[in-house]
């Protein structure tokens, strides 16, 4: 197993019976939901809520169960990665695209639980991964000219030179870079979020209860919320 593949494992032991479950998005996700899978296969019952296109086509390979937030509202656990974990469990994440409907999961999830590699973990968030918004096309070239002014190197993500990437909602993603790092993560979500266009950013501040750190010797180290 490699490390992602451990954090993946590890995390999938927390899911019970009946639970409601989120499953995020991205490589290290992935394994989580496998693993899940499996338990499903050896007869595990629960009901999911992906948080993007990919995961559900997954889960419905393995035959896991799937329901939406309008039945189920509240989400029992979460499982997701994250692009960087900072010392209070404050994350970035949208690397993968999926911020938005990860970020509505984690807001109705009573327990989330994030898995990682230890090359996520850093001192400050924004000083190894850029943060990824997601803006309504119409918006770009405003929210790009709010971010410039404040120095933020603004980038439209693109799958080819000629096509930006689209998300699930049909939206732009605008990765911007912070030289400096983020020293309020929660001062910088609201004032991202006040962008007109804006729809959500990749800062997730207090919304993880539990980071699984997955090593490539096998191990894994639990780090909770205080």
């Amino acid at each position: 197993m490699n490390s992602k593949e451990v954090a993946g494992c590890r995390a999938a032991e927390f899911v019970e019976e009946r639970m409601v479950v989120g499953l995020g998005t991205g490589s290290t996700a992935e394994f989580a939901i496998r693993a899940i899978g499996q338990r499903v296969g050896a007869g595990l019952a629960i009901s999911a809520i992906p948080t993007s296109e990919a995961s559900a086509a997954l889960a419905r390979e393995l035959n896991i169960d799937l329901t939406t937030l309008e039945a189920n509202p509240h989400v029992d656990l979460t499982i997701d990665g994250a692009d960087e974990v900072d010392p209070e469990l404050n994350l970035i994440k949208g690397l993968g695209g999926a911020l938005l409907r990860e970020k509505i999961v984690a807001a109705a999830t009573a327990y989330q639980i994030i898995i990682i590699d230890p090359s996520k973990q850093v001192d400050q968030l924004g000083t190894q991964a850029p943060l990824p918004i997601e803006v309504v096309p119409f918006s770009k070239s405003l929210v790009v000219r709010h971010l410039a002014e404040q120095e933020l190197n603004p980038v439209l993500r693109m799958v080819a030179p000629d096509q930006p990437f689209i998300t699930d909602n049909g939206n732009f993603i605008i990765d911007c870079s912070f030289p400096a790092g983020i020293a309020d993560a929660d001062g910088t979500d609201s004032w991202l979020n006040s962008i007109p266009g804006v729809v959500e950013n990749g800062l997730f501040v207090d919304m993880t209860h539990l980071v699984v750190v997955g090593n490539d010797d096998g191990s894994s180290q639990l780090i909770e919320r205080t």
